[in-house]
């Protein structure tokens, strides 16, 4: 039995078996998931209706990923899957799909704001003394006047910080890894942010609870 997308198999809102009127059509059909797991990029390309094309993504290492509040997108390297609402195995496996909580690597997003802002990003970035060897570059005073205004709106949300410290930010994937062959997202922030990071913590107490 081929696996089929059709609902003609489903009981009606009353309750009631449907009639069998027809067998299974082509267009109905559904094919094997993809469980994107974490890996070296591998896609596979597959042939659909109308000849176009879908792209099964096997394995994946990264993503772009957009951090909303300060309108930027950068490529960054995915660290693990940490919460899915679906299903728990789907975090042992490391299994990449749309809605996943994942962990990204910071840097890049660090190294664009100290670029952007000219000035750490964490407290105790600003607290490290620069080296007797850095040379201080001068700039000019457009560029520093843009810095400046800039720095006014230089705030980073004390979670979001937490996670710089670390060097590890919490994301969701909103591509379809299976359909675009991508795994990109944006970072969480703001009350999202804090919903899942309350959700990581009581599934850890839980974890030690029965352990």
């Amino acid at each position: 039995m081929g696996i089929s997308r059709s609902s003609r198999h489903k009981r009606s809102a009353t309750g009631a078996q449907r009639a069998h009127y027809r067998k299974k059509r082509k267009f109905e059909l559904g094919r094997q998931p993809a469980s994107t797991k974490l890996g070296a990029k591998r896609i596979h390309t597959v042939r659909v209706r109308g000849g176009n094309l879908k792209y099964r993504a096997l394995r994946l290492d990264s993503g772009n990923f957009a951090w909303g509040s300060e309108h930027t997108t950068r490529k960054t390297r995915i660290i693990g899957v940490v919460y899915n609402a679906s299903n728990n195995e789907l975090v042992r496996t490391n299994t990449l799909v749309r809605g996943a909580i994942i962990q990204i690597d910071a840097t890049p997003f660090r190294q664009w704001y100290e670029a952007h802002y000219a000035q750490p990003i964490t407290k105790k970035g600003a607290a490290k003394a620069p080296a007797a060897g850095d040379e201080v570059v001068k700039k000019s005073n457009h560029v520093q006047r843009n810095l400046d205004e800039r720095k006014k709106d230089a705030k980073v949300d004390p979670l979001l910080e937490q996670q710089f410290v670390a060097g590890r930010l919490y994301a969701s994937i909103s591509s379809r890894p299976g359909q675009s062959g991508r795994a990109d997202g944006y970072i969480l922030e703001g009350k999202e942010l804090e919903f899942y990071v309350r959700k990581l913590r009581s599934g850890k107490q839980k974890h030690a609870h029965n352990a």
